[in-house]
């Protein structure tokens, strides 16, 4: 598979996460949070045995990494959906999409501890993705909104799951992976939702569109994606696509929710894109022409 298929598949996956945030809304009239994530979890690793069964049955799944990297990344996915979710209770689709989008300037940050070089480039994005934050979440009385709050914390969750992907893509497969995350997660909501929320049928079968999207759409099939394109792009780049989701969710917001966003917002939402464009720009190659 060439770089531009897994360019043009990580750009789908955008798409259908940022318009997952409108989904996600919507499934919160009749849902809890972590009744919403145990049945979207349920339905994305059910919607992918079909094509376990045809294309991965087959695959070694004796493999340590398999499991071990399943087990992190359902724990990692967990957390990052969980404050994701409850985040959305008190913030907007399109404030909740642009916080999630700054994991875009904590990867390459994190690969410092990973031995990875940093350049001036890449912090001067972290300080035009932190401006922008401030302008977006914090009110004249400085402080940041309850919801904002969440979905940065979220962010960090988000930051490990793109980079364990990146470590596992090309090391394991696809299908098999995303099962077992998916049943990690699924497990581990269940359990919150029993505990903390009162899960029913009833409220179920009234989020069903709702769900369908976040499970099938946005979980099973842009996740199962998302493994595949990034088997030979670098987390950092990854990073970068993959939170166009940003822009993705303020347009879902505006379209299908009537959401609006003031001047302040707009501004803050372009400093984060810039930040994020910005930590990432390729380098220029000088190109020497010999004389003949």
């Amino acid at each position: 598979m060439s770089n531009k298929i897994s360019y043009l598949l990580l750009i789908a996956v955008a798409a259908i996460w940022g318009f997952s945030f409108v989904a996600q809304s919507a499934g919160m009239e009749f849902m809890g949070p972590h009744s919403f994530n145990a049945a979207r979890f349920i339905l994305a690793a059910a919607s992918l045995f079909p094509l376990w069964f045809f294309m991965s049955q087959n695959k070694p799944l004796r493999d340590p990494r398999l499991w071990l990297g399943g087990l992190l990344a359902g724990t990692v996915m967990f957390a990052g959906f969980s404050f994701q979710q409850i985040g959305l209770l008190h913030t907007s689709a399109g404030n909740a999409g642009f916080i999630t989008g700054m994991y875009i300037v904590l990867v390459p940050i994190v690969g410092i501890f990973l031995k990875q070089r940093t350049s001036a480039k890449t912090w001067l994005g972290v300080v035009l993705a932190s401006l922008g934050l401030f302008v977006l979440c914090v009110d004249e009385n400085v402080s940041i909104g309850y919801g904002d709050s969440l979905e940065l914390i979220g962010v960090v969750f988000w930051t490990m799951h793109v980079l364990t992907i990146g470590w596992l893509a090309s090391k394991v497969d696809a299908i098999s992976l995303s099962i077992i995350q998916f049943t990690v997660a699924a497990v581990l909501a269940s359990a919150f939702a029993l505990v903390l929320e009162q899960p029913s049928w009833q409220a179920v079968v009234a989020t069903s569109v709702p769900l369908l999207y976040a499970g099938i759409a946005a979980s099973g099939i842009a996740c199962t994606l998302q493994i595949i394109g990034q088997r030979k792009i670098e987390p950092s780049i990854a990073a970068l696509i993959l939170a166009s989701e940003a822009m993705f969710a303020v347009l879902g917001g505006w379209l299908i929710l009537n959401e609006s966003m003031s001047s302040k917002e707009l501004s803050g939402c372009l400093l984060m894109l810039l930040g994020m464009i910005v930590s990432q720009w390729p380098k220029r190659k000088n190109v020497m022409l010999a004389a003949s």
